[in-house]
């Protein structure tokens, strides 16, 4: 039995980059495990820590913590802990205990590995060197928790995802109109910077209705496996439940509800808060409501925030600082001091909307942006009346000063319909239709969706409603139409749905899949899959309300809405599943309604009072508030006189409001969060990388090693399942029976039952730490098939790791990720490896039996430990360059962003000291750990001339 003590020193099996680590603690159940080199802490199960006690022998060389060097002569244990004793470089004696061992010490398990004859196959060791090479690639990727998600590359999202995730802790308002993506703008941020590491613990809160909808798009476009914290998540727990996840969702309404919950919640460590729908935070100087007062409660303690709403002014000016305040208290502190700096605003979004233009300036104009940037700008005023580039270059010299200063632009993101294109048009087709006789009298809820009463057993019918509701005739002839298109159909309840699927079956023959509330989440992908199918698929889905909720049916432009929901927004929501940035075709709506009866009026309300089927309707959610009452007595009890004037009281406050919104329009913060052609070159990359083959052909050498078989499902697609002689069940595969995958951007958009294998999936990358967390493949023996060299020529092929153990929060990763160094010696020294090519060597390889491998490697053990000795010397080489040009663009880097954020502090208060502070802080640490990188032998290879 392992007996642990407090200060022995352990290493871990499945995460060796974190250095050397401490035990701190130990109880009954856990031990608790410091590494000091990465800053990390690490809780394991006692039963099955994947742990291995660091133990060296006389003879080995060891480091002290402070830098001296020791040669081990004996081993003695005292009180559970080791300690060597040995001579120092200079023969004199020294002992010290393992707790004052460099955290930072190189381990040869390689070498150990072959000499002791665990030799592994030769396609493991090319894994090893694939993996390696990809793993230090990725890191290195400028787009690294951009480009590997499942989400079309849009300009606005990436340009704002980026310049938010880079940020050491943003607090941000994102701000865009329904339909331009919140969600997606927050999961890229929230991605990145996971991925990134700069942070790890990230809590998001929403309104109850939208916790399904949030926990769904994490994990289908994001691969993020948030936990749901509800009333079963958290009742009779003893613990904090919140501490045993990274990753956390809740609803604002249940921690208002549970004191527990809030309690706990709060004493939590988080990295992030996102907290959407924003604008329900309702704030008063005087009394606060207690959604605002919990959110700020968590906003001063949570280093980063995000908050999400499409209606950032809508509820007023002061609701709108009710929401920046919680962002920076400190700047946002006077209501009116905030107004009338806003008010200044308008000149200069105009200008810069003129010199987006290109058009020439008004006097006022210039006058306004002089004003703004101050006497350094009348040489660029000038030039932009000269020919050619000049004017050119004095113009975005112009914008980007401007876009420096805005007011909020570094804290608020808004883009809006009217600045962004690629959206669709909508078609209205308006089908009125006379009321059966069922239907009569029905009044309230059950008039706008009448066939409820039918489904409950209220009322007792002969045969099922949907046999006497024109409605669904209706549907049946609309479909027969479009035969060859695909067609959305959504209604209320789910009920309905499953009743029209059965109606269409018995009535018509057409084939449908159903999609509600009551499926699985993987029957609700089924029911998806088999409508986005376009060779053997269904015609049509018949949808419940939650067919409204984060999914895209993009492929389809048709949408039957077979009744009305009670709210706009909603309306607008089921709307947005069809109508998307990038959807080709114009939107065809069909609605429905039956004649003299609510639904025909709701119908009219959304339509002449609200404009809200062939525009999206911004308005919607200030319009049901302030006529939702007298609307509801309409439908209710109709008064043709009454009716008549709520529908124009209603239009002309459209029009009102939609003016207010046209005229407050801040072009300057539009622009500005759009971005102004950085976002096209990150497409064009993601572009580049989607056609790349390196990533399904290193997948399929996964696949193969690890025993996973692979069939074609389809173009684009592959069946992955569990083979007989699979090699690791920790493989994540996702499904012990098996997934389908699919490495094509398209095709992953439309079936989102299919996995979406990008470099960034967990499964490549969990697949990919397998390899490289254990000693798989880094010690092989191979005959090399040459006829140029001499039959028993004897080659050492090494591959080393030239790697910064560091907090990832210092983001070395971008600069000194752990990257392979490649050395092929022949017996007199020569490095080959710039020579000969690891693939053009590996094609000429053939495996040899494990027996005939082990006797080649103990009978040469003195030849190869001096060819090692000799690899270790021209690697060091190697990695001091490496770390020399890693400090040079860590350091540049460093200066350029903190010298332009102290320029920009200078004319905007909203760039925090604290930012500028947090960022010297890492290049004086940053530059630390560089300075202590080591390189250490990774895995060698031993070939024999045949």
């Amino acid at each position: 039995m392992t007996i642990y003590t407090p200060g022995q020193r352990w290493v871990s099996d499945s995460e060796s980059e974190l250095g050397l680590g401490t035990l701190l603690s130990q109880d009954e159940r856990l031990l608790v495990i410091l590494f000091p080199a990465s800053g990390e802490t690490r809780h394991y199960a006692l039963r099955n820590a994947p742990l291995t006690r660091v133990r060296f022998s006389p003879g080995d060389n060891i480091t002290h913590h402070e830098g001296w060097a020791l040669t081990v002569t004996a081993v003695s244990e005292q009180d559970g802990l080791l300690v060597y004793s040995g001579l120092k470089e200079n023969n004199e004696p020294a002992e010290f205990a393992e707790t004052m061992l460099d955290n930072f010490i190189q381990f040869r398990l390689a070498s150990d590995r072959l000499f002791a004859s665990q030799i592994d196959p030769l396609p493991w060791f090319s894994l090893r060197y694939e993996s390696l090479r990809h793993h230090c690639r990725i890191q290195r990727s400028p787009l690294l928790g951009l480009a590997g998600v499942r989400t079309q590359p849009i300009e606005h999202q990436l340009h704002i995802a980026r310049d938010v995730a880079d940020r050491i802790a943003p607090r941000v308002l994102l701000a865009d109109e329904v339909g331009l993506g919140k969600t997606i703008e927050a999961g890229l941020v929230i991605h990145r910077q996971l991925q990134t590491g700069r942070v790890k613990r990230v809590l998001i809160v929403v309104p109850e209705n939208l916790q399904h909808q949030w926990l769904v798009e994490m994990q289908r476009r994001f691969n993020l496996r948030f936990a749901l914290f509800n009333i079963e998540r958290c009742q009779g727990a003893e613990d904090n439940p919140f501490e045993e996840e990274q990753l956390a969702l809740v609803a604002l309404e249940f921690l208002l509800d549970n004191p527990f919950a809030r309690q706990c919640l709060q004493a939590s460590d988080w990295d992030m808060l996102v907290v959407d729908e924003a604008h329900h935070l309702v704030w008063d100087e005087d009394e606060p409501s207690p959604e605002y007062e919990l959110v700020e409660q968590l906003a001063g303690r949570i280093p980063g925030v995000l908050l999400l709403t499409a209606t950032p002014e809508q509820l007023g000016q002061a609701s709108h600082f009710a929401r920046l305040r919680l962002l920076d208290p400190d700047r946002f502190h006077d209501l009116e001091a905030f107004r009338e700096e806003a008010s200044s605003y308008q000149p200069v979004a105009e200008a810069v909307q003129t010199l987006v233009d290109a058009k020439p300036l008004a006097d006022n104009e210039r006058q306004a942006i002089s004003q703004w940037l101050g006497g350094n700008s009348d040489d660029l005023l000038d030039q932009l009346d000269k020919p050619g580039n000049t004017a050119s270059e004095a113009r975005d010299s112009l914008i980007r000063q401007l876009l420096d200063r805005h007011g909020t632009g570094r804290v608020l993101y808004r883009n809006t319909r009217a600045a962004i294109s690629g959206f669709p048009e909508r078609q209205l087709h308006a089908n009125a239709l006379p009321c059966p006789d069922l239907y009569l009298d029905l009044q309230g809820r059950s008039a706008i969706y009448p066939e409820t009463d039918f489904q409950t057993g209220i009322e007792a019918t002969p045969a099922p409603w949907w046999q006497e509701d024109p409605r669904v005739g209706w549907l049946i002839d609309t479909l027969k139409t479009l035969k060859r298109s695909k067609v959305l159909v959504i209604c209320a309840h789910a009920g309905t749905a499953m009743d029209l699927d059965d109606a269409l079956r018995v009535r018509s023959g057409i084939p449908a899949a159903v999609f509600h509330q009551g499926m699985s989440i993987i029957e609700r992908d089924r029911a998806a899959a088999f409508f986005a199918d376009e060779e053997f698929g269904a015609q049509v889905l018949i949808c419940s309300e939650i067919g409204s909720e984060g999914r895209n049916f993009q492929f389809a432009h048709h949408m039957v809405m077979f009744d009305l929901p009670a709210h706009p927004d909603l309306l607008e929501q089921r709307i947005g599943r069809l109508d998307r940035i990038g959807q080709q075709q114009t939107i065809q709506l069909h609605v429905p309604y039956l004649q003299d009866t609510a639904q025909e009026r709701l119908f009219v309300w959304y339509h002449q009072a609200l404009n809200a089927f062939e525009e999206t309707c911004p308005t919607g959610n200030a319009l049901q508030h302030e006529f939702g009452v007298r609307l509801q007595d309409q439908l209710d009890n109709p008064d043709p006189e009454d009716w008549t004037l709520l529908l124009a009281e209603a239009r002309s406050r459209r029009l009102e409001l939609e003016e207010e919104l046209h005229a407050g329009r801040d072009r300057l913060l539009e622009i500005h969060s759009r971005g102004h052609g950085d976002a096209q070159q990150m497409i064009e990359t993601i572009e580049t990388q989607d056609n790349d083959f390196q990533l399904a052909i290193y997948m399929e050498r996964l696949f193969d090693v690890f025993g996973i078989d692979s069939e074609d499902h389809s173009d684009n697609a592959l069946i992955l399942r569990p083979g007989e002689r699979m090699l690791d069940a920790g493989f994540p595969l996702g499904d012990e029976e098996g997934v389908t995958i699919t490495y094509d951007r398209e095709t992953a958009l439309t079936r989102e039952d299919m996995q979406f294998i990008t470099w960034e999936h967990p499964m490549l990358q969990g697949g990919m730490d397998l390899v490289l967390a254990g000693s798989m493949g880094n010690s092989a023996v191979a005959v090399l098939k040459n006829k140029a060299l001499k039959p028993g020529t004897l080659l050492l092929e090494c591959l080393f790791v030239s790697e910064a153990i560091a907090p990832r929060a210092l983001q070395l990763q971008r600069y000194l990720p752990p990257t392979p160094v490649r050395c092929l010696l022949d017996v007199t020294g020569n490095d080959l490896a710039a020579k000969v090519a690891f693939d053009t060597l590996d094609g000429q390889l053939d495996s040899v039996p494990r027996h005939l491998a082990s006797k080649i490697a103990k009978s040469q053990r003195d030849v190869i430990q001096s060819m090692l000795n000799k690899a270790e010397s021209v690697a060091d080489v190697k990695h001091q360059e490496l770390v020399e040009e890693a400090s040079r663009r860590f350091t540049l880097d460093l200066d350029e962003e903190i010298n332009r954020l102290q320029a920009l502090r200078e004319v905007n208060p909203l760039v925090r000291p604290d930012e500028i502070d947090t960022l010297n802080v890492h290049k004086t640490e940053g530059l630390t750990q560089l300075r202590h990188a080591k390189i250490r032998l990774d895995a060698i290879r031993v070939l024999v001339v045949g």
